[in-house]
């Protein structure tokens, strides 16, 4: 990476004093000796802005030659990448016109064939629910290597922006991703998700909001079990909806936003109700006496 690629992508990161630490992590990284072209790195960038990106994911992109991302991946991010690196945005949206999985595969092979650095960005994690497998064996198939670069997925980026625990040794012991829609018709397994006992998480959940209400009040769910909504989650327009299995339907279609919306059903959306009371409540510019602390420590 070129010394003056470094100094522009320091710039370009808020200076706060975590984003000076990767600043100089990027510096320590700065190697001539750049990324093998024979391989595509499937990258994960993390959900919601900036500050959601590993440090790995941000020295692959400042590496590339080429990127090919979605359309959850923001412009900060995309922002790291060299002035001379191609970009190609080959996004998916849900109900809209996309481009094909077959398109993508075949742009990140022909690109690989040039002798690129390519780095295929996606948004969250490339393999919870973003089909990096899929390209992976594709590639793979084709002669071409593949490795993959973890990142925040929405499902955990979200729930600690809404302060909800996704495990809770009182009310949840696991916790459960689902697809909001899946790839053909098969049936989820309702009942045994509700037996578990286990946090569903819904990518994609508003969408389907009807479908999902039915399918667990079927398999026997209360009505008073608590949802949350959460749009455009980890970003500063980060919105919170919560309610109920009973009135997550009308919710749903309340809810007015571009960005994607996460679903999360389960008691621990109520532990996230009861902190934030608690939160609010708290006057932090008061001396507060601890009778807990006390207790333990004397």
């Amino acid at each position: 990476m070129k010394l003056d690629h470094i100094g522009k992508l320091t710039r370009s990161i808020k200076q706060s004093n975590s984003d000076l630490v990767l600043a100089k992590l990027l510096q320590l990284n700065d190697a001539t000796g750049k990324d093998d072209p024979n391989t595509v790195t499937i990258v994960g960038a993390g959900c919601g802005d900036i500050d959601m990106l590993t440090i790995k994911a941000a020295r692959a992109i400042a590496a590339a030659e080429a990127i090919v991302y979605d359309n959850l991946v923001s412009k900060d991010i995309l922002q790291l990448a060299a002035d001379d690196c191609d970009m190609y945005y080959m996004g998916k949206g849900f109900g809209k016109p996309s481009t094909t999985q077959q398109q993508i595969n075949l742009k990140l092979l022909q690109l690989s064939q040039q002798g690129k650095v390519v780095i295929r960005l996606k948004g969250g994690d490339p393999n919870v629910f973003g089909r990096g497998a899929e390209e992976a064996l594709f590639l793979a198939e084709n002669g071409v290597k593949s490795h993959f670069v973890a990142g925040v997925t929405a499902a955990l980026g979200c729930a600690a922006g809404a302060g909800i625990p996704l495990t809770h040794r009182k009310v949840a012991r696991s916790v459960t991703f689902v697809t909001g829609h899946l790839c053909d018709d098969t049936a989820r397994e309702w009942a045994g998700l509700l037996a578990a006992k286990s946090t569903l998480v819904f990518y994609m959940g508003k969408e389907s909001a009807a479908d999902i209400a039915h399918g667990l009040l079927q398999a026997g769910a209360k009505l008073a079990l608590p949802v949350a909504f959460i749009s455009n989650g980890a970003r500063d327009n980060q919105s919170i909806m919560t309610t109920s299995v009973q009135d997550m339907v009308d919710v749903a279609l309340s809810i007015n936003v571009d960005g994607p919306t996460l679903l999360i059903v389960g008691e621990v959306v109520g532990i996230g109700q009861e902190l934030a009371q608690c939160l609010a409540a708290c006057d932090i510019t008061s001396d507060v006496k601890s009778d807990a602390f006390e207790r333990a420590y004397g």
